[in-house]
């Protein structure tokens, strides 16, 4: 029974994370001619209560940003309905199905998904290969933990999958940086622009056995930059491992692991909010990869009568100690003390469903951050969602 149970989780799971739905209870369907279309949707506020320090981003999730020291002004309230959304799903007589979904994050209208696909391909945006929500825990915060698994962002992409295998060749992501002067003379690390000669290559298995499930990636890309003078590139992977268990019909245990090198922009809010540098120029003018590693691990709590409770930590760590050495060699010691080096979170709620297709929450958040140069910040924040689905 509870193996049926999970499976059937596993695969609403799946179709929420194909179409993007989110918390989607069900959606407005009818036929168009030959065609079966479906009308999905939410509206939803969220409100947030920075304690300390201004941490809100657009749909009030905390940001690494604000967090280089704790001399941010305390107490800020604000409330948001930019992550509600709209979407359209078609399936043809032939049975390709079309999907465009569109959220107002930051405050305007901004594509999700458009994809389309057919006997086990697919093309066009949508999640990254190189992700996974089985080990996600539950949060009210749009932006989660950091340390989850993969990019945990919508790409452009073709895919192809077939029974728990998918594979696909994916829009890259990556930054490097290097240590030079500013415009002011003064030194200061440099964004260098980067040139993408490739797509990235990703591989994602994900199935469930025996009251687990479970998923694994890997990702591939080339990291390099073509300034005239120069062109040089450097290889770059990232991989993660994911997995959720029932240990019982009411409670569940999850968690992620991810490693990157060359790729940091895969791993998950490792920079200052989002993905740290994949890579740094040496004084030779080579690339130089930059590795990191992550992971978050938690608990649901299914208190029935549609209530719930979710317990998760999350944390990333890059490793700068090579870059910093080259800056020192270069002439440019110490310059990348403010980089981010750890940002961790921990993330509790409580879940109601007063009545059918709405969801009200509240949540606890205390981020962390800590710099290259020892310098940290943190920060103590509750929020409020409140969505009503159709």
């Amino acid at each position: 029974m509870q193996n049926n149970k999970l499976r059937m989780a596993i695969r609403a799971t799946a179709a929420v994370t194909v179409l993007g739905l989110a918390s989607q209870a069900q959606a407005i369907s009818f036929t168009a001619g030959d065609y079966d279309v479906s009308v999905y949707g939410y509206a939803r506020m969220n409100a947030s209560y920075d304690i300390d320090n201004n941490q809100a981003l657009s749909t009030r999730s905390g940001s690494y940003s604000g967090l280089a020291s704790d001399d941010g002004k305390d107490g800020h309230f604000g409330a948001d309905a930019v992550q509600s959304r709209l979407g359209v799903k078609t399936v043809s007589p032939q049975g390709v199905a079309i999907t465009v979904e569109g959220d107002f994050r930051p405050g305007n209208l901004r594509l999700r998904h458009a994809f389309g696909s057919y006997n086990g391909v697919l093309m066009g945006q949508t999640w990254s290969n190189f992700s996974s929500f089985v080990g996600n825990t539950a949060t009210l915060d749009f932006d989660s933990l950091p340390g989850l698994a993969g990019y945990q962002a919508r790409t452009t992409q073709a895919r192809y999958t077939s029974g728990p295998l998918s594979i696909a060749l994916e829009q890259p992501n990556s930054s490097i940086i290097a240590a030079g002067l500013d415009d002011d003379g003064d030194p200061a690390v440099l964004d260098v622009d980067g040139k993408d000669s490739m797509p990235a290559f990703t591989a994602r298995i994900e199935d469930s056995n025996d009251g687990m499930s479970y998923s694994a990636a890997l990702l591939a890309h080339q990291v390099g930059y073509d300034s005239g003078s120069n062109d040089e590139s450097s290889f770059g992977f990232a991989t993660f491992v994911a997995a959720k268990m029932m240990l019982t019909d009411m409670i569940s245990l999850q968690g992620t692991l991810s490693y990157s090198d060359g790729a940091n922009s895969y791993l998950y809010r490792s920079g200052d909010n989002f993905g740290a540098p994949s890579a740094y120029v040496d004084s030779s003018g080579d690339v130089e990869t930059i590795s990191g590693y992550g992971g978050s691990i938690g608990a649901g709590v299914d208190l029935g009568g549609g209530r719930s409770i979710n317990i998760g930590y999350g944390m990333v760590e890059v490793d700068w100690d090579d870059a910093e050495d080259e800056a020192a060699d270069a002439g440019f010691a110490g310059i990348l003390g403010g980089q981010s080096e750890t940002n961790s979170a921990v993330m509790a709620n409580y879940k109601w469903t007063p009545v059918k297709n709405v969801m009200m929450g509240v949540e606890y958040q205390f981020l962390k951050r800590e710099n290259v140069d020892g310098s940290d910040g943190d920060a103590n924040r509750l929020l409020f969602a409140a969505q009503y689905n159709f």
